[in-house]
């Protein structure tokens, strides 16, 4: 039996933190698809939903919040988890997290090793707690 690639989607606006994560979770394996902006994480998300989208709080067109928030305001996209990548500063509510379908807010700087590792446990293909 093939197993079918999970497909991630990550939207920063932060070209080399794309670049880092998209050849970390491509080499794990994963099916990824890269975005600068919110708008665009939006249309992509919404036209071909992800398994999972790793996006930075702070983008053009939409923040990480708003995406989150127009996810979660659609059917076809309201159970994606989403990993919220946040400069050290700022904050993110416990209701923008809830409401969000936010699963795991990771600080910039960070590991990509750490990101897989999020990654693969949000898509259980790691046991949690196993990490």
């Amino acid at each position: 039996m093939i197993m079918q690639q999970k497909r991630i989607l990550i939207a920063d606006d932060e070209t080399h933190i794309l670049n880092v994560l998209s050849i970390k979770l491509q080499n794990a394996g994963f099916a990824v698809t890269p975005t600068e902006d919110g708008l665009s994480a939006w249309d992509l998300a919404f036209s071909d939903p992800p398994d999972l989208i790793i996006t930075d709080y702070q983008m053009p067109g939409l923040s990480g919040v708003e995406l989150c928030a127009r996810l979660r305001s659609h059917a076809a996209t309201a159970g994606i988890p989403v990993v919220m990548l946040t400069a050290r500063g700022f904050s993110i509510s416990d209701e923008e997290i809830s409401h969000g379908n936010i699963r795991k807010v990771i600080d910039k700087p960070f590991s990509p090793r750490e990101i897989l590792a999020v990654a693969n446990e949000l898509l259980e293909l790691v046991p949690a707690g196993s990490l």
